[in-house]
């Protein structure tokens, strides 16, 4: 039971996590379906300012530091893989 309870409340959190990332997304692409490409950068989604701006809204909303070997466009072709990151970096 008490181990339900845990996966029932980290699934609350990594859907907070979440939701706050796609906030800080739209607040700096408005434009764009962050749900409907993998490929964000490769496309022209995203360009290296908008990389730039991510990262200090997402530091700035996790209290976190993302270090500079996690700065890979890799990390950023989709909200997926930002989410990753973030979870990563909590850890």
């Amino acid at each position: 039971m008490v181990r339900l309870i845990e996966q029932d409340w980290q699934e609350v959190i990594r859907g907070k996590v979440m939701d706050k990332l796609m906030e800080i997304l739209k607040r700096i692409k408005p434009e764009a379906d962050f749900t409907a490409s993998n490929d964000l950068i490769d496309e022209g989604i995203l360009d290296s300012m908008d990389i730039v701006s991510i990262i200090s809204e997402i530091e700035k909303a996790y209290f976190i530091e993302i270090d500079p070997d996690e700065i890979d466009p890799d990390n950023f072709q989709s909200i997926s893989s930002m989410f990753a990151m973030i979870e990563k970096v909590i850890k």
